[in-house]
């Protein structure tokens, strides 16, 4: 949807949950010296200022990282992310995960990211420089005319921002596609839980599915605003890498102590 733009969300609960296990991945894959891919299929504008005027409007950001980002340990991936580009950017920064990728990935590894929006695939091309391949082209298509990538070990993320109410329908058919072309792939699905629940025939359907080392996490929080239907943010993994759900626990339970709320409940 071209008229999608994550400032207005960017650093808020949900950005931590997902951020803070992608990081933890990457991090855990690049503790092996093969080189691997990463491909995204919405990837914004790749870092955001989280003192614009977008971000303020919302400040979702505010119950996000400006709360959370100290309840993760100074050594862990996801803060010292966020910290690394705070020092290179400025205070207010935030990275999204294509600065994500960009900063956990080395020389050898490859990423591709995909951005329809054009004001947003510019930012992004500004903010990554020659680190990746930034294509200004549908996600879904990009991926599946990639896959199986070179190199063949590697993580697809796809956060896409359903606004578009067929991506529900859509996506556990393309999951299931790009698993036949790349069996060995590791695919990270974010998806939000909203009050009303349009994400579960989605989740029937991908758990359904049959697809290996499936992982579904899911963490609830308030609202942040009257009106918000958002109340929630889900994970669901395909070969999910070792370690992966005691990692998502951990994540889980700092949510919990820091009155973010726990596990959603699907009910």
């Amino acid at each position: 949807m071209l008229s999608y733009q994550h400032i207005y969300h960017a650093g808020n609960t949900a950005d931590v949950h997902k951020h803070a296990f992608l990081s933890w991945m990457l991090a855990r894959l690049t503790d092996k010296p093969k080189p691997l891919s990463y491909i995204e299929t919405h990837a914004g504008r790749g870092g955001y200022q989280l003192d614009a005027a977008e971000a303020l409007k919302t400040g979702e950001s505010a119950a996000g990282v400006a709360r959370m980002l100290a309840g993760f340990a100074p050594d862990h991936p996801y803060r010292q992310v966020v910290e690394a580009t705070r020092a290179r950017m400025g205070r207010d920064s935030y990275p999204g995960s294509p600065l994500i990728a960009a900063e956990l990935l080395r020389e050898d590894d490859r990423i591709h990211l995909a951005e329809l929006h054009p004001q947003e695939h510019a930012a992004l091309r500004g903010a990554v420089g020659r680190r990746a391949r930034v294509h200004q082209a549908d996600g879904f298509a990009l991926a599946l005319s990639i896959c199986p990538p070179e190199p063949r070990r590697g993580v697809l993320l796809i956060d896409p921002s359903y606004e578009i109410k067929t991506d529900y329908e859509t996506l556990p058919r393309f999951i299931a596609k790009v698993h036949r072309m790349w069996n060995v792939g590791i695919v990270m699905l974010w998806y939000p839980i909203l009050q009303d629940a349009p994400h579960r025939p989605m989740l029937r359907a991908l758990e359904a599915a049959g697809l290996p080392g499936a992982l579904r996490h899911e963490v609830a929080f308030p609202p942040v605003r009257e009106g918000h239907r958002m109340v929630g943010s889900g994970l669901f993994l395909v070969n999910a890498p070792f370690g992966a759900a005691e990692e998502l626990a951990r994540v889980e339970e700092m949510f919990r102590s820091l009155g973010q709320g726990g596990h959603a409940s699907d009910q």
